[in-house]
C-alpha cells in the first residue's frame, strides 16, 4: 500500500512523515483492498485561526468505496490523531457493513461498495458577480487529478476533480457519504439514471435533488 504525504503551504519533515505513516499502516487490517493513502496537510496562515491552523486530510483508495477523514487542530501531530481516528472508526463502519452484506446476499463486496465521491466544494459568495468563461475546459483533467485556478483578477479559487461514478442506488450513496463524512454526495442513480444529490437535512433526515436529464451511455 503507498502511502503519499503531501503539504500545502506547509513544509512536511521526515519526523512528521514518519509519525503518518505509522498511524494510517494498520488501515489494510480494516480494507484489505486499499491500494493507497493520500495525506494532505494544509497550513493556515491566518493568525485568527490558530487554534484550526493545521489541517489533516485523509483519503483512502481502494477496490472498493473511497473513505475519508479530516480534522484540524493547533498542532499537526494532534490533527493526525484525531484524523485518523475517524478513519479508523469509518473503515470498521466499512468492514462490518460488508460482512453483513456477504451473510444476507452472497454477492460480491464490489456490487454494494462502488463509487467514487467528489471534492467538497463550497457555494459561490452571494455579494460576488459570476465570472463566465475564465475557467479553463475541464475535458483534459485526468482521473483523480485536482487542479486550482483564480476566477479573473478576483480573489475566488476554483479547485476542480474529476473522478469516476459508478451508478449506485441511493442507499449506497447514503452509506458512501457517511464514510466519507461530507454533508452531501454526488452520484448517478442506477435506477433512472440521473445525477442526483443526497444531503443531510435537519436533524437526522437526509434529501434527494435530481436532475431531470439522463446520462448518456
Amino acid at each position: 500500500m503507498d502511502i503519499t504525504v503531501v503539504g500545502r503551504n506547509a513544509e512536511i519533515h521526515p519526523n512528521f512523515r514518519s509519525y503518518v505513516e505509522e498511524k494510517v499502516a494498520k488501515v489494510t487490517q480494516f480494507y484489505p483492498r486499499a491500494q493507497r493513502i493520500d495525506v494532505e496537510l494544509t497550513h493556515e496562515r491566518n493568525p485568527r485561526q490558530a487554534e484550526t491552523a493545521e489541517r489533516i486530510e485523509l483519503t483512502v483508495f481502494g477496490k472498493g468505496p473511497i473513505i475519508r477523514a479530516e480534522a484540524s487542530s493547533s498542532d499537526r501531530y494532534a490533527a493526525v490523531d484525531i484524523a485518523s481516528g475517524k478513519l479508523y472508526e469509518r473503515l470498521r463502519r466499512a468492514r462490518d457493513r460488508a460482512k453483513d452484506h456477504r451473510r444476507r446476499y452472497n454477492k460480491p463486496i464490489a456490487e454494494d461498495l462502488g463509487g467514487i465521491v467528489p471534492e467538497e466544494t463550497s457555494a459561490p459568495s452571494p455579494e460576488k458577480e459570476p465570472v463566465e468563461d475564465k475557467l479553463r475546459s475541464a475535458s483534459d483533467l485526468k482521473l483523480g487529478e485536482a487542479r486550482e485556478e483564480q476566477l479573473g483578477d478576483s480573489p475566488v479559487i476554483v479547485r476542480q476533480k474529476l473522478h469516476e461514478a459508478e451508478p449506485m442506488t441511493v442507499d449506497q450513496a447514503l452509506y458512501q457519504m457517511e464514510l466519507v463524512g461530507h454533508p452531501f454526495f454526488l452520484f448517478i442513480d442506477s435506477d433512472t439514471n440521473q445525477p442526483c444529490v443526497v444531503y443531510h437535512r435537519e436533524g437526522w433526515t437526509y434529501g434527494v435533488i435530481r436532475l431531470n436529464t439522463v446520462v448518456a451511455e
